[in-house]
């Protein structure tokens, strides 16, 4: 089978409809949706489809700083500077059931890759974890010391990776809910972190310009990056573990080869700061934010032959056969000239599929009516108690007025 060719990634939408700078972006698991926050204070939810609609949800009385959808998709979590948090049914409708528990600003917020827990970071200095279903808050993670930017969960849920504007990144155990490590090379604050597909390792982004790349198990610094020119405001992994995106407020997305410890492309869309970036589920999209309140959604335009069935078999990132490769050391401290590459990129061959897909399908499907059923009682719930307290104050004044008149 040939190679395919590298190609240029290519902006493929343009979604405008906020009323102020854009603070979050993700997709939902089809690529079917796109969600953004904005300082607007609401949410829209984008259809990929020509000429469909969008969907503006408003319910959070202050700047929306983090929106993520479930693994099913079937629900959409987000968080807020109004110090809540908001778990909506992505549809017209647009309900949604508030968490509150945080005494400051919700920074960010992240489903566990099996949708039964989310966890949050906040101003408060404290990483929070939340059962999805039970809708309660379960514990805390408090050893930072300043504001927490960014928390996430690794792709089997067992870690959680935190982002701190004390200069550290922390690694939690989310069974014993110790830190099992803290990073603290970054000269300034930390702005975001993920995890590699592989759950091997963590790249952090900073107010000091830098991007870097630890070893989870080894703890070693793999890669660092000083390629913008202002601070990086968010980053994303492709699927397949090899590329990594980022945003930064120097207006540029930069996306970089990690196998190679390269920067590949240097992408001018935004007028003002690119806040944030995130690939979709396949990595065939990405989709960026900005303070000039644009939406932007690219075409990868790579790995194409790599990852064009992910989706179909939907296995998790951690058992995609590159993802097992190890990141080479790199140290590009130099900001370099714009990236720009058109090597061949060889065909992986793909693991054989575990599960058959039309099972996978049907338990993804289950997944979400239970995520859209307790979603659905939960409302009814909280009117019930409404109509419970107006019945209450009726029949209280009924008896006022009873005790009032004149025999």
């Amino acid at each position: 089978m040939a190679a395919p060719c590298l190609e240029d990634p290519s902006l493929e939408r343009h979604f405008k409809g906020h009323r102020d700078a854009v603070t979050c972006v993700d997709f939902s698991l089809n690529t079917k949706q796109l969600a953004s926050g904005s300082m607007d204070s609401c949410l829209m939810v984008w259809h990929m489809k020509p000429q469909s609609r969008a969907y503006r949800f408003a319910g959070h009385k202050d700047t929306v700083t983090c929106v993520n959808f479930s693994p099913s998709g079937h629900l959409l979590a987000s968080g807020s500077r109004d110090k809540t948090v908001r778990i909506w049914v992505p549809n017209v409708k647009g309900e949604s059931t508030v968490f509150r528990a945080h005494t400051a600003t919700v920074r960010s917020i992240h489903f566990c890759s099996d949708g039964q827990s989310f966890v949050t970071a906040s101003d408060d200095k404290t990483v929070k974890v939340w059962s999805t279903h039970r809708q309660k808050f379960l514990f805390s993670l408090s050893q930072h010391i300043n504001w927490v930017r960014c928390a996430k969960f690794s792709p089997d849920g067992r870690l959680i990776v935190s982002a701190s504007d004390d200069k550290t990144v922390k690694v939690w155990d989310k069974t014993s809910r110790e830190c099992v490590h803290s990073y603290c090379e970054h000269g300034s604050f930390v702005t975001y972190v993920d995890f590699h597909p592989s759950g091997t390792c963590i790249a952090a982004a900073g107010m000091d310009n830098t991007v870097k790349v630890w070893d989870v198990r080894t703890h070693r610094l793999l890669q660092h990056y000083q390629l913008h020119s202002a601070a990086v405001n968010a980053l994303s992994f492709h699927p397949s573990g090899s590329y990594l995106v980022t945003a930064s407020s120097d207006s540029t997305l930069k996306i970089l080869d990690l196998m190679e410890g390269r920067l590949l492309y240097t992408l001018h869309g935004h007028q003002g700061p690119a806040t944030t970036v995130a690939f979709s589920r396949t990595g065939e999209y990405f989709a960026s934010g900005g303070s000039d309140e644009q939406v932007m959604v690219w075409k990868s335009n790579f790995d194409v032959v790599n990852y064009g069935e992910v989706l179909r078999v939907q296995r998790p990132p951690a058992t995609l056969a590159s993802s097992s490769r190890t990141l080479p050391e790199v140290d590009s401290p130099v900001p370099p000239g714009r990236g720009r590459s058109q090597e061949s990129m060889q065909s992986q061959p793909q693991e054989p599929v575990s599960i058959p897909q039309t099972l996978t399908s049907t338990l993804e499907h289950i997944v979400g009516q239970l995520d859209v059923l307790t979603q659905t009682v939960s409302l009814l719930e909280q009117r019930l108690t409404l109509t419970e307290d107006k019945l209450k104050q009726c029949l209280e004044n009924q008896q006022l007025i009873m005790q009032r008149a004149p025999p």
